[in-house]
């Protein structure tokens, strides 16, 4: 369990995105540094990962805003959590007055920041 205490965090809520298709994307920055996780984020084609990025660059900006001192360099994703949100259910009218079930996902994304010489602490 992570200390909640601890780091800098962000959350994006009600993204209309499969959290089923996000996490694979999540799983590859956890535990990483900052700068480098930027990059993978950067490469990747997936909605996830611009997604993810808008989560974690803010995550980062409240650590460097609040403490000065901070550098990007020395920060690391120190929890990633993409979280199932509720389901929008549309009709899809189907031939001969049937209907089928369109169900839009939807997940939340929360990134907590923090400083890579705490990391041996946790």
């Amino acid at each position: 369990m992570v200390d909640n205490k601890t780091g800098y965090r962000a959350t994006a809520k009600w993204l209309i995105a499969s959290p089923f298709k996000v996490r694979p994307v999540a799983d590859l920055v956890r535990g990483k540094p900052y700068t480098e996780a930027l990059a993978i984020l950067d490469n990747m084609p997936h909605k996830g990962a611009r997604l993810i990025r808008k989560v974690v660059v803010s995550a980062a900006s409240n650590g460097l805003s609040k403490n000065r001192k901070l550098d990007e360099d020395m920060l690391y994703i120190k929890e990633l959590r993409i979280d199932e949100g509720p389901r929008m259910r549309r009709v899809w009218f189907r031939a001969r007055g049937r209907a089928d079930m369109l169900i839009k996902r939807m997940c939340h994304i929360s990134c907590v920041v923090d400083e890579i010489g705490k990391k041996s602490e946790a």
